[in-house]
This record gives C-alpha cells, structure tokens and sequence, in this order.
C-alpha cells in the first residue's frame, strides 16, 4: 500500500512539473536584436545625448529617454556606464536602486535609456572608486584629488543594440 502511495504521488508531482515547464515556454519572448535592462521601456521619443544639455538648461534635473553611444561599462560589476553626450563630454550613469547592471562589454554599442538627469558635483573619494572599477593604476588613482562637477543620470530602464 505505501508503494502504490509513493508512486502516486511522485506520478502527480511529475505530471505537475511538466504542465507548468510547458506553459512557461509558451509566455517566453527573446529579441534577438536587443537587450532589455530594469524597467520596460520603449526606444519611442529618445532624443540624441547631445541635445540633454539643452533640456537641462536652467534646471536642476529632468526626466528624459535618451540614445547615445556607451563609452566605457564598470569592469568589476557593470554596475555603472558612461556615455557620450557630446561636445567631447561624458556623462555618469548608474542603475536605479542597483537593481540592475550592464554587460562588461558593452563599450561601442548604442544604447536608449530613460531617468533623471541631473547635475552632480563627486567627491574625490568616489571618482577614485570609478577608476579603481575601470582598472585604472594606482598611480592614475592618486591623482585624482579634485571633486568633479559633471551630469549624472540614474537610470529606470536600459535598452542596448546588440
């Protein structure tokens, strides 16, 4: 009697695991040409990173979508980027609430992205903390020794061109 209890029940618990295997292949989505990161966000209404400067004018911060060029991705983590926003300037972004981060090789790839821009002045400690996470020498980090007053970005949602 407890045999056939037992082979019921592992017959059930099979049975079960394989309906709800199949019904999650049928939800699945996977584009091919995209990477999405933290929030679902569209590429509609992305204005070019050259133009943030324009939109920030006179403000403390804005809420914009973004496309540009990702300059250089955290080494250690991914958990930061920088993107050109022209003029030969960059700008610093980081992940709402840490929720997410960006492949390591990301550098080069055109990227949409949504949040607040905003201006920021780092600390130097910070800074030094960026260019240990970019690999930089020890030598490149002790000279660093000025805060940097910049445009940062905390990012929702990440979209990046494969």
């Amino acid at each position: 009697m407890k045999k056939l209890f037992f082979m019921t029940t592992v017959g059930v618990a099979l049975f079960s695991s394989c309906g709800n295997h199949q019904e999650s292949k049928e939800v699945a989505t996977i584009d091919t040409t995209l990477m999405y990161f933290g929030d679902s966000i569209t590429m509609d209404g992305a204005i070019a990173a050259d133009q943030l400067m324009t939109q920030l004018a006179g403000k403390d911060s804005v809420q914009v979508k973004l496309t540009t060029t990702i300059e250089e991705v955290c080494q250690k983590k991914g958990c930061w980027m920088n993107l050109s926003i022209g003029n030969e300037q960059s700008m610093r972004v980081k992940f709402k609430d840490y929720a997410f981060f960006m492949p390591k090789d990301a550098a080069g790839k055109t990227v949409f992205i949504e949040g607040w821009a905003y201006a920021d002045t780092i600390p130097v400690a910070q800074l030094q903390h960026y260019a240990e996470d970019a690999g930089k020498s020890k030598e490149e980090i002790a000279k660093i020794t000025e805060p940097e007053i910049s445009i940062s970005f905390e990012a929702n949602g990440v979209i990046i061109k494969k």
